[in-house]
């Protein structure tokens, strides 16, 4: 192999550790078990790092496949540039049709952000775009020789592309891939900045380019101008350039143009010399081209990376001759390089250029660079980089060019990109009611990933009182929404109820009330929750389900009927009610802007409970697809893998619960910390735990998760309180969790919920007062057994006969037991029935109910029943009772 080279071919000095670690890392593409990884380079401008990255691209020129892109500092605000320029070389071979079947399923999620499909009319989920592309670059990656992927300047990265890279870095499994980065430190800010320290801690190799030594200066200053340069020159040229790689070359390649003669008596004029390389300097050599010249490097610089040359005469206003003439000027000025399209030699001279253009001349050509964009046809989303520069002057026409592309950039999966050109727009500034139209888009732009974010935005919109009603009634219901998974629950409550309040009788009241209901349903707490259940019950008596309003009260009705522990047979009727033809109606299913994702889980849920686990697995599993389809992997396809995993545990396939619902955190973790999502996610994986006798495990995952009071303002399926007490029970803190218990039961039966399979309170709290309050526990028993039999499910009145046999003992407790396992055998709950069966097989004393009951453990994946059932058959085996030989 020849050795490496940098800039005008001279040899890449003091290079060779971060050159070995690349031949290293490339080599590994093809080892016996192939493997790729991260190599990330850093280091101030001019050090190097590009000459590195060529070195690495030629590495695997002819052996690899190579992809390239290049962050720009003009086109950071552009989404997706540098996603694009990477995949440009798998795209535009293909035919449209080609691209469509290598997308699949993804061509409406990935696709408008690659450029190749249309942007859909809804908001894009930003992590489902980056999952699909993570999906897409595997799925390339498996039909090519050995990737790699280089990205250079990634400082200058658009964010969207920079998180999706920091994502794709950390992935564990898939073909192997190598990618290599290079970026500037001191460049690097806010987001830019954390992306980039993520993609340092996911590398194998994260090198601080250093400044070259004299030594190495002195080398170069030989390779350019000969063996005869001296040491008192090659020492200056050192001194001048500071070690910096870049100025170092160009410096001497200006000495070598100047036929200067490299011995100490010259060393004066490398100054000079030197400050024509950078800097004001640089501009001066620049203009010493003359004007129109300087004029057309100036358009180049406003047009950033990939320069098309059509952009650049037409930009500069100049004829097809003038701007040959300068472009040929530039290059062999050695500031640009290329024909069509352009490139500035290093991002150094890119930078000066454009510093250097005197700012109302910047604003002018950013605006003219605009309208040319959108005439070109390439959309408003890549003319909004430049509006976003031009100055603020009442231009009612700019503000609808940015809501345009704030529009394409949500459809695309870049919010932040949205949102920028939506705050732009706000400086213009529109008229007042088109002013308010901006605020409410932009807090629906931030909806997704920042609810925070939302809340401030819809609020500033509605106090306008310049929404029309239709506009402020969604206004309002997103604004409760944003509050909702934000931790604020009372407050959406509050919000839509006053909304109500001052809203003139009709449909669009109507939608408030709903959500009033529907907030103050799924609060931890209420103030009266009674009172609210009642006027729920006056408001759904009656509804046929005709419109989608009336199907939702039905949804929230059947919820909250299901939480009281109303009769299971009238909550299916009223659920049904809900439904048209079985299924959800258009505008009430998973992924509905009208009404969010809340109402039909509730109703799945009441389903779940009223033992129809085939209903409720249909509607979770058409959930899950949803999100899917949509591109929505962040906290939606959370909340579905939490359901899923829910319906798992209902069935009894608890490995397979605790599979979805630790995905199900792990999917809520990429989004934030300590989320609602979070908290219904760890409160059922814990009850799956404690159903496994995993009890250890349960704790590690109470404790990572902060699974303690606190506790979050929306309610979690099971009861959080009641799972929370049967885990200190479980490791053995009994008055810890009997003052638990007891205030959990205050509160609910306060607030009229008596559903003991929701929140499974009385049955624990009958347990742990047994030895020390047997009174106590037997009216806990009762009460349990009373809410049981009026709800009337198998499951329920089965584990209720359960934990009244507890607390008996001979043939009084073997009755309930085998009681409590007939109806358990009618019901879907295959753990519940396999603990009925161990018990009844205990207190029994019969070895085949026992060995049925372990058998029914082991296939739930009950660890700590099987083996109770194991000992308790030893024990039995010791005693020589029969069946035990």
């Amino acid at each position: 192999m020849s050795p490496p080279t940098g800039p005008a071919g001279l040899p890449l000095l003091e290079r060779e550790p971060e050159i070995a670690a690349a031949a290293h890392a490339v080599e590994g593409l093809f080892g016996d078990t192939p493997s790729g990884g991260l190599l990330v380079y850093r280091g101030a401008a001019g050090l190097g790092k590009t000459a590195l990255l060529a070195e690495v691209r030629r590495m695997g020129a002819g052996r690899c496949t190579v992809w390239s892109a290049r962050g720009g500092e003009t086109v950071t605000s552009v989404p997706f540039h540098v996603v694009r320029q990477l995949l440009q070389p798998a795209l535009t071979t293909r035919t449209p049709a080609e691209v469509r079947e290598l997308l699949g399923d993804g061509y409406d999620i990935v696709g408008p952000a690659l450029g190749v499909a249309p942007p859909g009319a809804r908001p894009a989920d930003p992590q489902g775009v980056r999952d699909g592309l993570e999906t897409l670059f595997r799925r390339l990656a498996e039909t090519l020789p050995p990737l790699i992927v280089v990205v250079d300047d990634a400082h200058w990265s658009d964010l969207e592309s920079l998180a999706w890279l920091a994502s794709f870095a950390r992935r564990t499994a898939g073909p192997p891939i190598l990618v290599v980065v290079a970026y500037r430190s001191e460049d690097a800010i806010g987001e830019c900045a954390h992306l980039l320290r993520a993609l340092g801690e996911s590398a194998r190799l994260l090198v601080t380019l250093k400044a070259l030594t004299s030594e190495a200066t002195a080398k170069l200053a030989r390779a350019t101008l000969g063996e005869h340069a001296d040491d008192p020159f090659c020492r200056e040229v050192w001194e001048v350039t500071g070690g910096n790689a870049y100025e170092t070359v160009e410096l001497l390649a200006k000495a070598r143009d100047e036929a200067l003669d490299p011995v100490g008596g010259s060393a004066d004029a490398l100054s000079a010399l030197g400050a024509m390389t950078r800097g004001t300097g640089l501009i001066a050599r620049l203009e010493e081209l003359g004007t129109t010249t300087t004029r057309f490097a100036w358009a180049a610089a406003i047009l950033g990376t990939d320069i098309s040359l059509e952009l650049v005469v037409s930009l500069a206003g100049m004829g097809p001759t003038e701007a040959a003439d300068s472009a040929e000027r530039l290059r062999m000025a050695r500031l640009l390089v290329g024909t069509d399209p352009l490139e500035f030699v290093h991002p150094l001279i890119a930078t000066a250029v454009y510093r250097a253009i005197p700012p109302a001349t910047r604003t002018a050509f950013h605006g003219r660079a605009a309208w040319l964009v959108s005439r070109s046809g390439r959309g408003a989303a890549l003319a909004a980089r430049h509006l976003l520069e031009v100055h603020p002057d009442n231009d009612a026409e700019l503000v609808a060019q940015l809501r345009e592309a704030a529009a394409e950039h949500l459809a695309v999966g870049a919010p932040d990109a949205a949102r920028r050109c939506l705050e732009r727009a706000l400086l213009e500034p529109p008229l007042p009611r088109v002013r308010a139209e901006v605020l409410y888009e932009l807090g629906c732009a931030t909806l997704l990933s920042s609810p925070a974010t939302t809340v401030g935005h819809l609020r500033d919109a509605i106090n306008t009182q310049l929404l029309d009603e239709s506009m402020r009634v969604d206004a309002v219901f997103r604004l409760s929404q944003a509050l909702t998974h934000n931790d604020q629950t009372r407050e959406a409550a509050q919000v839509v109820a006053a909304e109500a309040a001052r809203t003139d009788p009709g449909p669009a009241q109507m939608r408030l009330k709903a959500a009033h209901f529907l907030w103050e349903g799924v609060q931890d707490t209420e103030d009266d929750g009674r009172a609210r259940s009642r006027r729920l019950t006056r408001t759904a008596a009656g509804l046929t389900g005709r419109d989608n309003t009336e199907r939702v009260l039905l949804m929230l009705r059947a919820f909250d009927a299901t939480a009281r522990g109303e009769s299971a047979e009238e909550i299916v009727q009223i659920a049904e009610r809900a439904l048209v033809d079985g299924a959800l109606a258009p505008g009430t299913g998973w992924t509905g802007t009208s009404w969010g994702f809340e109402p039909p889980a509730l109703l799945a849920l009441s389903f779940a409970f009223a033992d129809q686990l085939d209903r409720a697995e249909t509607l979770f599993d058409e959930g899950m697809r949803a999100f899917e389809i949509s591109g929505w992997s962040g906290g939606h396809l959370a909340f579905a893998h939490t359901l899923v995993g829910y319906a798992h545990r209902r069935r009894g396939r608890l490995a397979d619960a605790e599979m979805y619902l630790r995905e199900s955190l792990r999917l809520a973790d990429r989004v934030g910390d300590r989320l609602p999502m979070h908290w219904n996610g760890i409160c059922m994986l814990v009850d799956t735990l404690l159903a496994r006798g995993h009890v250890e495990e349960a704790r590690e995952a109470a404790e990572r998760y902060a699974f303690a009071p606190p506790y979050a303002s929306s309610l979690a399926i099971p009861d959080a309180r009641s799972v929370r007490g049967r885990l200190l029970l479980a490791l053995g803190r009994t008055e810890e969790a009997i003052t638990e218990l007891e205030a959990t039961g205050r509160a609910l039966t306060l607030r009229g919920r008596h559903n003991g399979v929701v929140a499974p309170w009385a049955i624990d709290l009958a347990r742990a007062l047994a030895d020390v309050n047997p009174e106590r526990a037997a009216e806990l028993a009762s009460y349990a057994r009373d809410r049981a039999e009026r709800f009337g499910t198998h499951t329920a009145i089965g584990v209720a006969l359960c934990c009244s046999a507890s607390l008996t003992e001979g043939p009084a407790a073997v009755g309930l037991l085998a009681e409590a396992v007939t109806h358990l055998e009618a019901s879907p709950c295959t753990y519940e029935l396999a603990v009925a069966r161990v018990e009844y097989g205990i207190a029994a004393r019969s070895a085949p109910d026992l060995g049925r009951g372990r058998v029914l453990a082991r296939e739930c994946g009950a660890d700590g029943l099987v083996e109770r059932a194991r000992q308790a058959l030893d024990d039995l085996r010791t005693a020589g009772a029969p069946g035990t030989a």
